[in-house]
């Protein structure tokens, strides 16, 4: 393949990167929307591998390569349930740090007789970038994955003087910078790569449970400046344009998730913010249990639900259920409608994809500053394993970690049934009011089998 073919096919596949960014934006492109991704990245792919510099034996040993990474792909996407994405979005996203830390440290290893003193110190820059930035992707991710697949405490780990730690950590990393473009000594690499690897997992284990959909958002955007450091590196325009885009799109999704719940989006990312400043307020009430009956009786004398769909609703495997109970109140002329917050679930968009599988029209799936406005008129709303997004202490009670975050105001309905497995406080493990307050009624048990019972009863 010639060089201007190549150059045609990479292109063409940013075309349809950019194609498919915008697409995603509109629930009922974002199907046409993967696909230009997918057939941009097999172009990419094709035209890479085809193109100039591939020997025969580059050949016997990438084809291999890509057959069994495309094997253990299917077999992952076909294991893992829509609850698991989440984690499963993190661990890739650690491949792509691993991936450009492997990169820089060959083309550290490698000869760069050819190379002028200017062009000597650019490339070695881009190395230590890419080392850096890789680095910290990829501790960070494995970080996060644990904290999602509860392997390890949700929790912010808040260690004193952690700031400092951190700042001290950036500054012996300029300074080992400085020392390998002048010696390109690969110890100043391989303690900066040491360095790098010790705050990416600092600094999402400093972030707590409420704030993991910002995490992965975040990481998003790590493993795409990572790619793009990569593609300075290798001198691949491709690879420069696709790693910018995630870039920037990954920081562009983090801020806009900050900004709804209410926090600063380098406080997030620095972890150890949004933690309570004083003691929580004290909760009058208690929670009041009611029966699949009870809650029946309430929707079918309805005019107007509202659903809130949470992690639980995914942990349950609750969609369809909730599908279909929706197109039995609708069918007896009620008015139903979803609200979704903007951080809801544990990856951004997790509801919103969830409801899509289970068909559920695009036009009564409306976002939290949309319903907000309506809650006081509502009759019923029906939250499903939501905790935070819910959570009127956020309004209410300026120490508590979630304070100043905008939440759906489900408690101006004139009733709240709240379906859950327990009494417990949830991921992030803070305490809701809502759950003791006068309108509402715990509807204990598991999301799908809460539903069904429903079902069994509203014909």
């Amino acid at each position: 393949m010639s060089v201007g073919i190549l150059s045609a096919s990479y292109i063409t596949a940013s075309v349809l990167f950019i194609l498919s960014l915008g697409g995603l934006s509109n629930q009922e492109k974002a199907k046409r929307a993967v696909w230009y991704g997918i057939f941009g990245m097999a172009i990419a792919v094709i035209a890479t591998i085809f193109g100039p510099g591939f020997t025969t034996l580059s050949y016997v040993i990438l084809v291999p390569l890509i057959v069994i990474g495309a094997l253990i792909g299917k077999t992952v996407a076909e294991r893992v349930e829509m609850t698991e994405m989440p984690q499963l979005v993190a661990a890739l996203h650690s491949f792509v740090g691993l991936a450009a830390v492997f990169i820089g440290l060959n083309s550290a290893m490698g000869s760069h007789d050819a190379l002028t003193k200017a062009e000597l110190i650019i490339h070695e820059v881009e190395i230590f970038l890419g080392v850096f930035i890789g680095a910290i992707t990829f501790t960070g991710s494995i970080v996060a994955y644990a904290k999602l697949a509860g392997r390890i405490d949700g929790k912010a780990l808040i260690l004193p003087g952690r700031h400092i730690l951190n700042a001290a950590a950036v500054v012996i990393s300029l300074i080992l910078l400085f020392m390998y473009i002048n010696t390109s000594e690969l110890w100043t690499l391989y303690v900066m790569l040491f360095i790098a690897l010790v705050v990416g997992a600092h600094l999402v284990a400093a972030i707590g449970g409420a704030d993991m959909p910002v995490v992965v958002s975040m990481l998003n955007s790590y493993s795409g400046w990572a790619a793009a450091a990569t593609g300075f590196l290798l001198g691949n325009d491709l690879l420069i344009v696709t790693g910018a885009l995630v870039g920037s799109s990954g920081a562009i999704l983090s801020y806009i998730m900050c900004k709804a719940m209410n926090r600063h989006f380098l406080s997030v990312i620095l972890g150890g913010f949004g933690n309570s400043a004083g003691p929580a307020m004290e909760i009058d009430g208690e929670q009041v249990a009611i029966d699949g009956a009870g809650v029946a009786t309430s929707l079918e004398d309805a005019d107007s639900v509202v659903i809130v769909p949470g992690y639980g609703m995914a942990v349950a495997q609750a969609q369809q259920a909730v599908a279909e109970l929706t197109r039995r109140l609708i069918g007896n002329g009620t008015k139903v409608r979803f609200g979704i917050h903007p951080v809801a679930g544990r990856l951004p968009g997790h509801m919103n994809v969830l409801l899509a599988e289970a068909k559920v029209p695009y036009d009564i799936v409306l976002e939290m500053d949309e319903i907000n406005d309506d809650l006081p008129e509502t009759d019923v709303v029906i939250v499903i394993g939501s905790n935070d997004i819910v959570n009127p202490a956020a309004q209410e009670d300026p120490n508590s970690p979630i304070a100043g975050m905008p939440v759906l105001e489900v408690w101006k309905a004139k009733q709240v049934f709240v379906s859950k497995r327990g009494q417990g406080t949830g991921y992030s493990g803070i305490e809701n009011p809502l759950f003791f307050k006068e309108n509402t009624r715990m509807f204990y048990g598991d999301a799908k089998a809460s539903i069904d019972q429903l079902l069994t009863i509203i014909k």
